[in-house]
């Protein structure tokens, strides 16, 4: 069904309801309309990396996990996969009239915020620190889920719209104050692209103001530049009680029923809280019009019938049993191998052989943690695999695997009787008999994430700083000590600072937060079953001394793009098992921008998969971000000794800056273009012994 015809279709339903009737729907937990058999709809549910927070679901690594593959085609996957089993799990929920939260088809994802600052919680739900990364993957993401059927299969939500990235202890009464330039050269172009490119069904609103005015009651964000300049024509939908912050946090009105009118008349069709209560209030008092609540019920049934939530869908006979299925769990598995980023790889440390060993240490907090699996926003996975079962169900009975947690993750003790460090005895004594270390740290959603939902002694689910918690460092410091050979296994979803790993131990994985059976992916990659090829999706910074304060949203200073100082990890970077190298590269313009072809070879002797990415900076205009930005980049298989010339298109857009208004514009011609396995800067030579090819181009 296309729009028009669903939205008139929504029109003549909603002719029929009083006007107490259309307010109602208006709620997130919409209630039944039984005279017009009209069953009750709860709009919130999740699906980050995977179905949440409705039981069993494939659980995919964390977005950010996800980021770090650079594969377009992997994220479409992983949207239809959750998109069917979303179809599967709600059409078992309705032949029971079970209309609970987390039983709709509308999912509130993905966040396609910028992770401006490794300090920020939440900065794992999103696809990392670059607008045009983000933008790719979002629209892969929304694509897969919404589907290309007569109706749509499930509907993707956008969010948070926008400039909206932390402290998110301020989230409630913060004014995200910003530029025109970093608003539409960073903080909008993965909202434009979902929208534009992607069709995304809804968009969220943000908890903060930016620059004055709240994110759900914005006239210049909602109705300016959503509706009118981008045409979206979905429906928009509030964070959880963010109106309620109009009145109580941002003091920008008086009473809730000001706030209803105020984000209602902006544009904001969905309430996820229960300000809109008062909308009838508003209405009887003249804030609002009927037109105003009869246009945001509309656009509301017009996705429930697009869902084919009345007329029937052709989805409607998908089985439970696709829920958590072997295609599904191959899918999951093959995106956790792709999120792994090796960091450090001397004296070839690693892949393992296993005709070599003997005897395997595997210690640390992380090591046979669930939690450290999946991140948040999470369903539930039917088989848990840690990092500790993935080893031992990879070397089976053939070499004795030796255990020990070390520590607590982030206590002093693991037992409330015994004295402090009270493990790290076992962790040595593991280590000494031991012929390699997997030393499996990090953190979990119990210490980085949303405010109210972690149980840490950091900033209401943000880290003070990038160090790992002091009882870990203990531990570092407790099995260098052994001289053992020693892999860190890193299971984080943000930048720790690896400086003490890094000069201790020859090798360095960081795992991210990979699924449900995320040990399994690990353990193949440890022993070279599959090369490592993920690519970090943020900059590791050497400290926070090297970035603005928290609460700065302007970019100078941020992210690989603009920052002036050497990083420990650039954005970009990640190590194979393999050589690759980028032996020669030219680009030819096309009508839609340009196309880089690019010759890739593999010197190394196994089969390696990378990631060939294309940088761009104008030379010539005043306006041109600091230093080259990624502009293109695809996946590229290479058995040793082959050689592959390889395509990438490069966006029209990539040739233009944005001035101070914010607007894109073409001004220069002399551009340089960097085609290779990392960015082009110094650090990444360093790290890599290679440079990426640079292209020089005159634009016409």
């Amino acid at each position: 069904m296309n729009r028009k015809n669903a939205r008139k279709k929504a029109e003549e339903l909603v002719s029929n309801m009083t006007v107490e009737e259309k307010a109602s729907q208006l709620r997130y937990d919409a209630p039944a309309i039984k005279r017009l058999g009209i069953p009750a709809y709860n709009w919130w549910n999740e699906a980050l990396h995977g179905v949440a927070r409705a039981g069993t679901a494939t659980v995919f690594p964390q977005a950010i996990g996800m980021a770090a593959s650079f594969d377009e085609e992997l994220i479409h996957q992983m949207g239809a996969v959750i998109a069917e089993e979303g179809r599967a799990k709600y059409n078992a929920a309705s032949k029971q009239e079970d209309r609970d939260i987390y039983k709709g088809l509308t999912f509130w994802s993905p966040n396609v915020n910028i992770f401006r600052d490794p300090r920020w919680g939440r900065g794992h739900e999103t696809y990392g620190e670059d607008p045009f990364l983000t933008s790719r993957l979002g629209v892969a993401y929304v694509k897969g889920l919404q589907g290309d059927g007569e109706t749509m299969k499930a509907a993707a939500c956008a969010k948070h719209y926008a400039v909206h990235s932390g402290p998110e202890e301020l989230r409630h009464e913060f004014d995200a104050r910003v530029s025109q330039k970093d608003l539409e050269e960073t903080y909008l172009p993965s909202f434009e692209a979902l929208v534009k490119e992607g069709h995304v069904e809804a968009v969220m609103g943000a908890y903060n103001r930016v620059n004055g005015e709240p994110c759900c009651g914005s006239k210049t964000l909602i109705e300016k530049k959503l509706r009118q300049d981008w045409n979206f024509e979905g429906h928009f939908v509030s964070d959880c009680w963010a109106i309620r912050d109009f009145h109580e946090n941002h003091m920008v009105t008086s009473t809730p029923m000001e706030s209803a009118a105020m984000a209602l008349n902006a544009g904001c069709d969905l309430n996820c809280g229960n300000t809109y209560l008062h909308v009838l209030n508003a209405f009887h008092n003249g804030l609002v019009t009927e037109e105003a609540i009869t246009e945001a019920a509309v656009r509301l049934f017009t996705t429930r019938y697009l869902l084919g939530l009345f007329d029937g869908s052709e989805y409607d006979d998908i089985p439970y049993t696709k829920v958590d299925c072997k295609e599904h769990l191959e899918i999951a598995h093959r995106a956790a191998l792709e999120s792994i980023v090796l960091l450090k790889n001397e004296n070839q440390i690693l892949p393992l052989k296993k005709e070599n060993l003997h005897t395997i240490g595997v210690i640390g907090p992380n090591a046979d943690s669930r939690s450290a699996l999946i991140g948040n926003y999470h369903g539930t996975s039917s088989e848990y695999v840690t990092v500790l079962e993935g080893i031992r169900r990879y070397v089976n009975d053939d070499i004795r695997i030796l255990y020990s947690e070390g520590c607590s993750l982030s206590l002093n003790k693991t037992e409330s009787l015994a004295q402090d460090l009270d493990r790290l005895s076992e962790a040595v004594t593991v280590a000494e008999n031991s012929d390699v270390v997997i030393l499996c740290l990090g953190l979990d959603e119990t210490l980085e994430g949303e405010e109210g939902d972690t149980g840490n002694s950091y900033f209401s689910g943000d880290k003070t700083d990038l160090q790992l918690p002091a009882c870990q460092r203990k531990l570092i410091e407790a099995v260098a000590a052994t001289k053992k050979p020693v892999i860190v296994c890193m299971m984080a979803g943000s930048d720790i600072d690896l400086g003490a790993v890094s000069e201790y131990f020859d090798g360095i994985l960081y795992a991210w937060y990979p699924g449900g059976r995320g040990g399994n992916a690990v353990a193949e990659v440890l022993f070279g079953q599959t090369s490592p090829s993920g690519k970090l999706p943020v900059t590791f910074y050497n400290s926070l001394e090297d970035l603005p304060p928290f609460e700065d949203y302007s970019m100078e200073g941020r992210t690989y793009r603009y920052m002036q100082k050497k990083t420990q990890y650039p954005f970009g970077y990640g190590l194979t098992y393999g050589k690759a190298k980028t032996t020669s590269a030219h680009i030819r313009k096309t009508d839609s921008g340009a196309v880089v072809s690019a010759q890739v070879c593999n010197t190394g002797e196994v089969s390696i998969c990378e990631v060939l990415q294309v940088y761009i900076k104008c030379m010539d205009s005043a306006y041109a971000v600091l230093n080259p930005q990624l502009c293109g980049f695809q996946r590229v298989e290479l058995q040793p000794g082959e050689t592959k010339t390889v395509e990438l298109t490069i966006p029209e857009r990539a040739f233009t800056v944005v001035d101070d208004n914010g607007r894109h514009i073409v001004d220069g011609k002399h551009f340089s273009l960097y085609a290779g396995f990392s960015q082009p800067d110094e650090r990444s030579k360093e790290l890599l012994g290679a440079s990426p090819v640079r292209i020089d181009y005159l634009a016409e």
